[in-house]
């Protein structure tokens, strides 16, 4: 049978309703954590941003006791980016990932260097962390003394990647600081269990990223999670999945019954952390990121600014403003609004900002459309 063949409104409005962008569900943030594959967290605020904007009466308290229960946590893990993962699934995924991280240290470091050093190097940083936790200042200085014929950026990037590390929560408001300390998740989760084979967690993978970005094709898979290679997996997964096409005739795979919306049902304005993983799931982004606006949104050197949708598609930037006891938000569309969706953004603007500063009073509080 022929493929439907899904234009990119209806490609817009599936990812939206995976993503829980037209409209908010009552879920738990870790529950929410799983459904969306993680939270990218390279800053530490966004994840936090990202789940307020996708759950109803969402509260900062909720993740920073998953964080402090260890049912939450801070790792490396897709396109070797730090997330914030479930523990869970950090066991379930991590093994699988691993290439991904190798080929990133690859990637900066010629051919990742002397196997017989690296594994030196990795058994004394290992032996560090089980003295407790470390922060990578102070770990990375103790190994430079260890092997002093190494560079320190490369000994750093070294632990990063081919060590199971998680970030330990500290008392920050958004549960880590700019120099957070560093253990071993072996030790950290232990409760959890022994990590999933490889091959286990890729297949169940793939799945996972289904519900959460499909429908999607073999390169949207392969540029989310920084893999390469995975053409077969897919194949023998076909039988079970959903096949499409887009308008360039490319060919999307998706789960069994998950939202297909109309293209012109109506999506609700929404503000989008920086770092959204929304923005970073497929190799084509014109679902969601006009070609137009790329330039304006995903800024050198792997910096995405903080977004509003508009009609489902990035439409703008916003950022906050701090002036002594006043907070401003000011948005930066791209496009001209109506009246009503105006009033919609501030609405919504200064809902965000109640949550990110609700020690602010109202009156201190300002939303500015430039």
């Amino acid at each position: 049978m022929t493929a439907p063949i899904l234009n990119r409104r209806q490609l817009n409005r599936a990812t939206l309703a995976c993503q829980w962008l037209l409209e908010r569900v009552a879920v738990s943030p870790l529950e929410a954590s799983e459904h969306l594959i993680g939270l990218q967290a390279q800053l530490p605020a966004p994840p936090f941003i990202g789940l307020w904007t996708r759950l109803r009466h969402f509260r900062q308290r909720e993740l920073l006791d998953l964080l402090q229960r260890r049912k939450i946590v801070r790792a490396t893990l897709m396109r070797a980016t730090l997330h914030l993962v479930s523990a869970a699934d950090y066991v379930r995924f991590r093994p699988a990932l691993q290439p991904a991280l190798t080929r990133s240290l690859q990637s900066f470091f010629r051919r990742g260097g002397d196997p017989a050093v690296q594994s030196a190097v990795l058994e004394a940083a290992r032996s560090l962390l089980q003295e407790g936790p470390s922060t990578f200042a102070a770990l990375r200085q103790r190994l430079a003394e260890r092997f002093p014929e190494l560079a320190p950026a490369y000994i750093a990037y070294l632990v990063r990647m081919q060590l199971p590390l998680v970030q330990v929560p500290d008392q920050e408001p958004w549960g880590f600081s700019t120099n957070p300390r560093y253990a071993d998740a072996s030790d950290w989760l232990r409760e959890e269990g022994e990590p999933w084979p490889p091959e286990e967690g890729m297949s169940l993978l793939v799945r996972r990223y289904l519900a959460a970005f499909g429908p999607a094709s073999l390169k949207d898979l392969q540029t989310w999670s920084g893999l390469t290679g995975l053409a077969s997996l897919v194949r023998s997964l076909r039988a079970d999945l959903c096949l499409y096409r887009d308008e360039q005739g490319q060919e999307l795979f998706d789960l069994p019954n998950q939202p297909l919306p109309p293209e012109d049902l109506p999506a609700p304005l929404r503000f989008l952390p920086e770092f959204d993983n929304l923005l970073l799931a497929h190799a084509d982004r014109e679902r969601i990121l006009p070609a137009a606006y790329r330039r304006a949104v995903l800024l050198p050197p792997g910096r995405v600014l903080p977004t509003i949708l508009v009609d489902g598609f990035v439409a703008g930037t916003w950022t906050v403003q701090r002036q002594r006891d006043r907070h401003k938000l000011l948005i930066t569309p791209f496009v001209s609004l109506a009246a009503g969706q105006r009033d919609e953004l501030v609405a919504e603007g200064e809902r965000l900002l109640a949550f990110l500063s609700p020690e602010a009073e109202a009156e201190r509080a300002e939303v500015e459309i430039l």
